[in-house]
């Protein structure tokens, strides 16, 4: 079902700040950055942050999982015992995310995103540590 790691987003109650803080952290701009979500492009890979004004589900950090399709996802884990945090809702261009609660209390997020392409891995090394 999953299909990797795709976002992490962190909930913020002061997006100005927190963007002027992950700005300065990562060294370069956001790609995207509107009032009710501001994105980061990390090495293929999104940071988000989004405002938590109106949100229902946990305030600490969420990773999203890429999925192909959010509502077969979402079924599969409420099957399995989750509860839903926040439903599945459309983000924009076709960008579908939802969180579920485990039954151990972890969230999980899920983001069927048709735009998704994975950077090209860096070279194999032929070292230790690869």
């Amino acid at each position: 079902m999953f299909l990797g790691l795709r976002t992490a987003i962190y909930r913020t109650a002061d997006l100005d700040a927190s963007k002027a803080w992950f700005t300065a952290v990562l060294g370069l701009p956001p790609y995207f950055d509107q009032p009710f979500y501001v994105g980061y492009e990390i090495g293929g890979y999104e940071l988000g942050l989004l405002p938590t004004e109106g949100l229902t589900g946990p305030r600490h950090p969420i990773t999203y999982w890429g999925v192909a399709d959010a509502d077969v996802a979402v079924a599969s884990l409420l099957a399995a015992g989750a509860t839903v945090a926040d439903a599945v809702v459309e983000v924009g261009e076709g960008i579908r995310t939802a969180t579920v609660v485990a039954p151990d209390g972890a969230v999980v997020g899920v983001i069927e995103n048709p735009h998704f392409v994975l950077p090209d891995p860096p070279p194999v090394s032929p070292g230790p540590g690869r």
